[in-house]
């Protein structure tokens, strides 16, 4: 293991950080929130000191795959532990364990809070905590390729990205690895500009459209109002959002695909295909399901309020405009499937990803096809393309990991006596990074009663399920960090 170059890349990722703290301090000035100001300022200081210090460290060699994985766990550890610096120490959260669990919330684009009371946060604070989401969302490291010659040769620019990058496998768009990230990065920051001027179009204030641009784009959904985006009357405003979350839930090779004019190649993409059936699947189910309880006579509302609570919690956002948890079972549960599945991979949302449960399915058919013909040979096959057996080994192990972690979570918060319902659905939705759940974690709850250990287990299920459980693993191997390579650094 280089440590040099660990530290190299750490140091990297807190100058990002702390550069991204500064326009922060512009919007606290704005509003004229001193003292605001001041605590990100300070925070952007402590930040950048070690991250100028780290980045001067000279390496002379690529990145391996282990040394990627770590970087990457590493860096979103030292980055949440720092990011929570502007809360504490302008004491609007007075806890560091609370400042902690909102902070990765925020990077993970979970959107778990524990704030009781969101509109008494100060402008600044609530951009940086927005912001989070943005950054995020497509990740600090895939910005770092798409900005920095970081790693060069040996294929190390990508093992950075299959650190980072969410799904079952990681491809480039183009030969070179730091040109896709330029492309997805462009591809995004195009899409969250557009959502901001159709939002300011509709009539929304500046800060308003921009901050739940940012928790949309990031497929976050940290609100900046208690009511979320109920706060907001419009049904145009609040389609907008859900069309939007939606959109920021595909796999943006797709967008390439398209800015390419390769539409053959779009239709054939089973899990964009498979994407949109279950999500206006479920959309449409709910809304039967709640109709004449909930929606008598007003189905379209009833299908609005459906779509809008499917693409939110099947993206990870976790934004909503109805109280989904007083919905009957059916809906509650079918809520909670889709919170499984995810969306795609190669997006900002979390979740198994659509592609690797349709991998599932196809090797569990693939399975049972051999148990009733046992000389036939088949392999399976994603958009008429033969599926690597690699990727499938790790679609496996990834289900058993996700398996286990979320068992000793469940036994781990279970110690909190908070009840099935809640404790079920607090796992679940910080471990598949949506945010809202069922009971005291509801659209209308928080997850402030939790005591400071089940905070801490809670915030390890957001890394674990943004970071895809494996750079984690890598950094808690001590194999990992014993193996010594014969390059010099």
């Amino acid at each position: 293991m280089n440590y040099r170059l660990i530290g190299k890349y750490t140091g990297n990722i807190l100058l990002v950080e702390g550069i991204f703290l500064l326009p922060a301090i512009a919007v606290a000035m704005a509003y004229r929130e001193p003292q605001s100001a001041r605590a990100i300022a300070i925070a952007a200081l402590i930040t950048l000191l070690p991250g100028i210090l780290l980045s001067c460290i000279r390496v002379h060699r690529s990145i391996s795959m282990s040394e990627g994985f770590v970087v990457c766990a590493l860096g979103w550890i030292v980055l949440s532990l720092f990011g929570a610096l502007p809360f504490y120490i302008s004491g609007e959260i007075p806890r560091y364990i609370d400042c902690w669990f909102e902070t990765v919330s925020g990077f993970t684009t979970t959107g778990s809070s524990i704030l009781t009371n969101v509109e008494a946060m100060s402008h600044g604070l609530l951009y940086w905590r927005s912001f989070t989401h943005w950054i995020g969302g497509m990740g600090v490291l895939v910005f770092l390729l798409a900005i920095l010659p970081l790693a060069k040769g040996d294929g190390g620019p990508l093992q950075l990205m299959k650190a980072e990058s969410p799904g079952p496998s990681v491809g480039k768009l183009v030969p070179k690895i730091s040109t896709t990230a330029k492309i997805t990065y462009i591809i995004y920051f195009a899409m969250t500009v557009l959502m901001v001027i159709i939002l300011l179009f509709e009539g929304m204030p500046l800060f308003d459209a921009v901050m739940n641009t940012f928790g949309t784009a990031g497929t976050g959904g940290f609100a900046i109002k208690n009511n979320s985006i109920a706060a907001y009357p419009s049904q145009l405003v609040q389609m907008t959002i859900g069309v939007f979350m939606a959109l920021f839930g595909v796999n943006f090779s797709v967008y390439y695909l398209m800015l390419t004019r390769k539409w053959k190649d779009v239709l054939h993409n089973e899990e964009f295909r498979w994407y949109w059936i279950i999500m206006l699947g479920a959309s449409l189910l709910i809304a039967i399901n709640v109709f004449r309880g909930f929606y008598p006579g007003d189905f379209g509302q009833a299908f609005r309020d459906s779509f809008f609570s499917v693409s939110s919690v099947m993206t990870t956002t976790g934004y909503c405009t109805a109280d989904f948890d007083k919905w009957p079972e059916f809906s509650r549960y079918m809520l909670l499937l889709v919170m499984c599945i995810g969306a795609s991979a190669g997006s900002t949302g979390g979740g198994l990803k659509v592609s690797r449960v349709l991998l599932l399915f196809k090797h569990l058919r693939l399975q049972m096809c051999q148990m009733i013909h046992p000389r036939r040979v088949r392999s399976v096959r994603m958009d008429k393309r033969r599926v690597d057996n690699t990727v499938m080994l790790g679609t496996t192990a990834f289900l058993a990991a996700y398996l286990c972690i979320l068992i000793v979570s469940l036994v781990l918060v279970s110690l909190d006596g908070k009840g099935f319902e809640t404790t079920f659905s607090a796992v679940i939705c910080t471990f598949n990074n949506i945010g809202p759940g069922l009971g005291m974690v509801g659209p209308t709850g928080n997850f402030s009663a939790f005591s400071d250990f089940s905070k801490f287990v809670l915030s390890a299920d957001m890394l674990f399920g943004r970071l895809e459980i494996f750079p984690l693993l890598f950094l808690l191997s001590p194999e990992v960090w014993m193996t010594k390579r014969l390059s010099t650094p």
